[in-house]
């Protein structure tokens, strides 16, 4: 075959480490450009970021020569060091380690980029440890729970 053909999307989570409340709405936008400039350059397709005070939730394709762990890793440190220089998110002193990723089929694509996009809403009735031990299990991932805190 000459080609490779993929159709694999990611939903991540991920959450500021000790899930410090410091991702102010006002200076989100900044963030998410960036976030768009970081899929640029790894040849990856960004469908929908959003962002509560303590975590981020991403509709991403990934590249097929890249790893799902090398994704992960080259988007906290890229965003890590730029929200530093830029200071944008005063209090900002990284990301929890881990994260959440749960791949999703295309015909799920419009749902999840709907419930990314509706994540202030949801939030109005669901804390985040909630809203992810929720989805962990949803996706039948065992997790133990002196993580997630």
């Amino acid at each position: 075959m000459a080609s490779t053909y993929t159709q694999i999307l990611y939903h991540i989570v991920f959450s500021t480490k000790e899930r410090a409340t410091v991702l102010r709405e006002n200076r989100r936008e900044e963030f998410f450009r960036y976030v768009w400039g970081v899929h640029q350059g790894l040849n990856c397709h960004l469908y929908r970021i959003n962002a509560m005070d303590d975590h981020v939730h991403i509709l991403t394709g990934l590249h097929p020569s890249l790893s799902l762990a090398d994704y992960v890793r080259e988007l906290k440190t890229g965003t890590s060091r730029w929200i530093s220089q830029e200071g944008i998110f005063p209090g900002f002193n990284g990301w929890q380690d881990g994260y959440g990723a749960f791949t999703i089929s295309v015909r799920e694509k419009d749902a999840v980029i709907g419930y990314i996009k509706e994540q202030q809403a949801h939030h109005q009735h669901t804390d985040f440890l909630e809203e992810y031990r929720r989805m962990l299990s949803d996706a039948r991932i065992k997790y133990d729970d002196r993580y997630l805190a």
